[in-house]
């Protein structure tokens, strides 16, 4: 395999430990018994073997003798930047404790456990992923792990192999696919223990105990540089205004931290648009009063920043894509017979009055993505909806009605970019490459402790990697009941962004400014070399988050 430089040269770094995980041997300090964060009578009925679980704090503790354990581990979802060192951390974790230890990795996510695919991770795979980017050294899938025969497929080569704990690395449905595991081992007496671990570039998978999940550090660090790039293309031919959509299905916090960032002249916030219930046409509207403003000073050029979920946050959309998601649910054979030419004329028909207006007035072309595949959680793929174009072309046609009026007189031109893939698999920052080696490291811990349906925790993580807080949470603790397909089930609660918090709040107090003036931020590629100031920051949004 031929390997760039940076590659050879971030082979060779070592990741940094919070001191009790660096010192040798831990011993878990159990604090408080846990609830979830809703619906807990509904939670503790569906695991009452893995409910209520107490709070976990890793402290040194003097060497003690550990038995070799094998371990089993699975890349869940959608890629992040650090999944290779979780993996490293876990397997330098369980060796460790006993060089005899075992690391198993399931290929292509949760399918591998059940199809029983797998292969041993030894000491020279896993020093040729370290510090890398991307799911490679196993791949990753999608496969829900949700029945009884998936769960009794597992076990059998999980027995077979002789693996003590499953590892399962995911966001929030993977890790409450791995707390649906691990509630049914315990009461099954199997003997397995099942631990999760925070991925999601989007942001959305945080508490008090998960301050991030790792790969939002350095996605939006990698978006962040390209918007700077664009930044300055289109500040110097000052003819284009570009529609930047960003991966974020469910939260905005990637939208939000490029632009603490990178200082565009729009950065259109989910959340803040469902909380003031603004239609499409008011966030229509909002983006082109700000074109209008920087005509009127001669400048004919900005950049909008635009979540990928932005079209479910609308409320009147949302209503719609929640009974067109229960529809396609209950009617997808039949649908699926239907002609294409006559899939929207079928759908009208099938909508309540309120809704089928709403689907009518919609361009035929983000009407056909709404009733697209939907994804293995029977959710519209948004990524799909073309969000940035349908935003231009309506602000467009806005500003042409204006110009008429005389209310505008300037050009507008727009181009458009999504960056979603080029952020997911890049070579993690030191942030997400010290993160995620502490994650794993971890995990194995919680392994060592006897625990299941633990997610692996690290805190304090705007202080120096030494004195970051390792430990675990109950999975339970964070679940809520939600409407999928079409039945209430138990779910891990995505984190939205705050309008109250800091970041949102630091972000609104100076956006009426850089909507007007142009005063891009050009924060360059993520460094790995140099003074620490320009290679150890966390993002603006966990700093502001954790300001005391």
């Amino acid at each position: 395999m031929t390997k760039s430089a940076l590659q050879i040269a971030r082979a060779a770094y070592q990741p940094k430990l919070p001191k009790a995980l660096a010192s040798g041997t831990v011993k878990a300090v159990a604090g408080e018994a846990t609830q979830s964060v809703a619906d807990q009578e509904a939670i503790k009925g569906l695991f009452p073997n893995t409910y209520g679980m107490p709070l976990i704090t890793f402290e040194t503790a003097p060497q003690t003798e550990q038995l070799a354990a094998n371990v089993g581990v699975i890349l869940s979802g959608g890629q992040a930047p650090g999944g290779h060192n979780v993996i490293s951390g876990l397997f330098d974790g369980i060796k460790k404790l006993h060089p005899q230890s075992k690391l198993y990795g399931f290929i292509l996510g949760p399918g591998g456990l059940v199809d029983h695919k797998y292969m041993e991770l030894t000491a020279d795979i896993i020093d040729e992923y370290r510090n890398t980017g991307g799911f490679d050294i196993i791949g990753s899938g999608r496969t829900k792990l949700e029945t009884v025969e998936q769960f009794e497929k597992g076990y059998q080569i999980l027995k077979q192999l002789d693996i003590k704990a499953l590892v399962i690395i995911g966001g929030d449905d993977s890790n409450t696919n791995a707390c649906v595991l691990a509630e049914y081992y315990a009461a099954k007496k199997y003997g397995v223990q099942v631990i999760g671990c925070p991925k999601t570039i989007d942001g959305d998978l945080k508490n008090e105990m998960i301050e991030t999940s790792f790969g939002f550090d350095t996605a939006c660090k990698t978006y962040s540089e390209m918007i700077g790039n664009i930044e300055r293309d289109c500040n110097s031919a000052r003819k284009y205004w570009h529609f930047i959509k960003l991966m974020g299905r469910s939260a905005s916090h990637i939208a939000l931290e490029c632009a603490l960032q990178t200082q565009p002249n729009v950065c259109v916030v989910s959340e803040e648009v469902e909380a003031k219930e603004m239609s499409l046409d008011d966030v229509v509207t909002s983006i082109a009063k700000v074109v209008a403003a920087r005509a009127e000073q001669g400048n004919d050029f900005g950049t909008v920043l635009i979540p990928e979920g932005l079209i479910e946050f609308i409320p009147a959309v949302k209503r719609l894509i929640a009974e067109l998601n229960d529809f396609l649910a209950a009617n997808a054979d039949d649908f699926a017979r239907i002609k294409k030419s006559q899939q929207r004329d079928y759908i009208i028909s099938k909508l309540s009055p309120e809704n089928a207006a709403i689907y009518s007035s919609l361009p035929e072309g983000v009407a056909r993505q709404l009733t697209l595949d939907r994804d293995p959680h029977g959710n519209v793929q948004v990524s799909l909806i073309e969000t940035e174009k349908l935003l231009s072309e309506m602000v467009g046609r806005k500003l042409a009605e204006w110009k008429k009026e005389g209310k505008y007189k300037g050009k507008f031109a727009s181009q458009h970019h999504f960056f979603g893939y080029e952020g997911r698999c890049a070579a993690p920052s030191n942030f997400d490459a010290d993160y995620c080696y502490s994650l794993g490291f971890t995990a194995a811990m919680l392994i060592a402790a006897g625990k299941t349906g633990y997610m692996s925790s690290v805190r304090n993580t705007t202080a120096p990697a030494a004195e970051w807080i390792s430990g675990g949470v109950p999975i339970t603790m964070m679940m809520n009941m939600e409407r999928r397909q079409g039945e209430m089930k138990p779910v891990i609660q995505k984190a939205l962004v705050k309008l109250d918090g800091a970041p949102f709040k630091t972000f609104t107090a100076q956006r009426d400014e850089w909507a007007i003036q142009t005063d891009y931020v050009y924060p360059g590629p993520i460094q790995y070399f140099g003074p620490t100031e320009v290679c150890d920051q966390p993002t603006k949004t966990l700093q502001l988050e954790q300001e005391k």
